[in-house]
């Protein structure tokens, strides 16, 4: 499969989870809602695979980290928007106080960062914990930032790419499960159902290279549209944690 064929995948998974919880908010425990937010579970490992493949690939690291963090600005309102987070951060909680696209910059960053030949071993192992309580608050929090870092570092290793995306993961579920919703932890698990797909990528962009614009552009549209049918169904309440 080709990185735009995933990326579709992803961008239908991640549209089907926000759509779910707009209309159907607070952690409800339909078997249906439950499934398809299961589905829902294919969209981050695939934006993070894509993010280190990125870096990979990137003729300029430096542009790449720009548009990264300027659509990580553009997400943070968008994605508080669809949900009823404030966009001052920590108003209202901890978790969940911004988009995936905030980890996704700092995870490029991050492999920058470990594959600098200017720093010291000692002086990237306090950056990479840096960049890593900054991807805290954020949607998947730390261990989106972590998983990135994993996926760039092990390219020639694909089943320890998936082991550690596991592990940091059920840390993130077990967190989950504990502080928020036990179900809905359980439900983040739910990133094993990428793998067989991520086994069949063949480093290959695909057709259409333009479309990376897509992608990046709707993101924030599919947000802002989310944010519109949360106001039309439920008023301006908040649907998920964080809000």
């Amino acid at each position: 499969m080709t990185g735009n064929k995933l990326k579709i995948i992803a961008v239908l998974s991640m549209t089907l989870d926000h759509v779910l919880w707009v209309l159907y908010p607070n952690y409800q425990t339909d078997w249906w809602i439950i499934l398809l937010h299961m589905l829902g579970r294919l969209a981050a490992p695939i934006f993070w695979y894509m993010a280190a493949e990125g870096y990979h690939y990137a003729h300029n690291l430096k542009k790449y980290l720009l548009r990264l963090f300027i659509f990580s600005v553009i997400g943070h309102f968008a994605y508080n928007f669809a949900f009823g987070i404030p966009f001052i951060p920590f108003k209202t909680s901890c978790f969940n106080q911004t988009s995936i696209i905030w980890p996704l910059f700092l995870g490029v960053l991050g492999l920058s960062i470990s594959d600098s030949e200017k720093l010291k071993q000692w002086q990237k192992t306090v950056l990479i914990f840096i960049l890593a309580a900054l991807a805290f608050p954020s949607d998947w929090s730390s261990p989106a930032f972590l998983v990135i870092l994993y996926f760039g570092s092990n390219r020639d290793d694909f089943k320890k790419q998936m082991l550690m995306m596991l592990l940091w993961i059920a840390v993130y579920a077990i967190v989950y499960a504990v502080f928020i919703n036990p179900i809905y932890g359980i439900i983040q698990m739910g990133v094993v159902l990428t793998i067989p797909l991520l086994k069949n990528y063949n480093e290959q962009r695909g057709a259409f290279k333009r479309m990376k614009y897509f992608f990046y552009f709707y993101y924030p549209i599919h947000l802002v549209v989310c944010g519109i049918i949360r106001i039309i169904v439920n008023g301006n309440v908040g649907v998920m944690i964080g809000s």
